[in-house]
């Protein structure tokens, strides 16, 4: 459940912020706000999803499943492959994501 919520988080965040790029450097008509503002609530509010007890952590782990995907948006959207380093680095982003949001914890903490 944690990794659907995250996928849809990342799509509905980089949409979202993709309508504002189309609006102020490829010249689209200010229209495209309005599902681009309506995605970028749909992201928060599946980020409120995660089963962790911090929002911290549960951010913190988004961030590596957001880098794959925008890697991603860039292969299938925009059309540019990824190279390599693209690639290593968003797998590295996703080891980090499953070491935060999966990563033992202890009660005294470190």
């Amino acid at each position: 459940m944690t990794a659907l919520v995250y996928i849809g988080a990342a799509l509905a965040e980089i949409a979202g912020c993709f309508a504002f790029w189309a609006w102020l450097r490829m010249g689209k008509s200010i229209w495209w706000l309005l599902p681009g503002m309506a995605s970028l609530a749909l992201f928060a509010w599946l980020l409120t999803l995660v089963d962790t007890d911090h929002a911290g952590r549960a951010y913190a782990a988004y961030g590596g499943v957001y880098i794959t995907a925008a890697i991603f948006w860039l292969w299938i959207i925009e059309g540019a492959k990824p190279d390599r380093w693209d690639l290593i680095g968003a797998a590295i982003c996703l080891v980090g994501a499953a070491v935060i949001l999966f990563g033992p914890r202890s009660a005294a903490g470190l």
